[in-house]
């Protein structure tokens, strides 16, 4: 990685993050932005701005019209597999490996954390590495469904039980699965510092974590652009491009 010039911002995440002994990492759409995935409220650039997520990301759309929600996800899936990690999700592993982050919360389905080297990621929203059957509970790995999009119907459905595939994913109008918010609830809990990359902090319950560190007495840093619920309460934000200035805290880490 290349060194970044350490601004004051960067040097405080690094202080941070060298006397902490129970960081944890949260990040949403925006880490992933650098590696040519849109996010979804920006405006004029979201995913949103262009389709109504209650008529393609909605469970009920799913089980009503399995073919337009497949039109979409098709190809928002197909879009996502040659993408690759940026320097923001390389600098979060590497703080992994250092032993300064004790794992990642995710609310990407892109799987790009994993791709990356990070070693303990919960996905809380699911990942697209997979498809289910909701009849069978069979799992089919993210390829084999665009073979069957590409060969076959728009939907593609389980060879067994003849029923639509589900992509692993949290869709609008479902919970998010207990597990995965029980460990990233439990992480949040014992964090003394929080980082939150990427992320607006504005969709929950994702977004009570911050909240739940520091009602434990951790501390909170921001990597983000654009205003969050938490700015106020944050020890520090650094607001330029994600990946800049996450190379900038490990050059300020590099230089003690």
């Amino acid at each position: 990685m290349t060194s970044q010039v350490v601004t004051a911002g960067a040097a405080r995440v690094a202080d941070l993050l060298r006397s902490a002994e129970r960081a944890v990492v949260l990040t949403g759409a925006g880490v992933s932005v650098p590696s040519g995935i849109p996010d979804f409220r920006t405006p004029g650039k979201g995913i949103w701005e262009k389709v109504d997520p209650m008529e393609v990301a909605h469970i009920d759309a799913f089980r009503s019209d399995p073919d337009r929600f497949w039109g979409f996800y098709s190809q928002r899936f197909a879009s996502l597999v040659d993408k690759r990690p940026n320097p923001a999700h390389e600098a979060i592993a590497e703080l992994e490996r250092r032993g300064l982050v004790r794992g990642v919360i995710t609310q990407n389905i892109d799987r790009l954390h994993r791709l990356a080297g990070s070693e303990r990621v919960i996905e809380v929203h699911g990942s697209i590495d997979w498809c289910v059957c909701p009849e069978c509970g069979g799992r089919f790995e993210l390829e084999r469904v665009l073979e069957m999009v590409e060969g076959g119907p728009p939907t593609p459905e389980c060879p067994a039980c003849i029923t639509p595939l589900k992509p692993d994913v949290v869709l609008f109008g479902e919970l998010l699965p207990e597990a995965a918010m029980a460990e990233a609830h439990a992480l949040a809990q014992e964090a003394d510092v929080m980082l939150c990359v990427g992320s607006s902090l504005e969709v929950y319950p994702v977004a009570s974590l911050p909240g739940v560190t520091l009602a434990s007495g951790g501390r909170v840093a921001l990597v983000t652009q654009g205003r969050t619920p938490y700015d106020a309460e944050a020890e520090v934000k650094l607001d330029g491009d994600v990946a800049a200035e996450l190379q900038a805290v490990l050059s300020a880490l590099d230089a003690g």
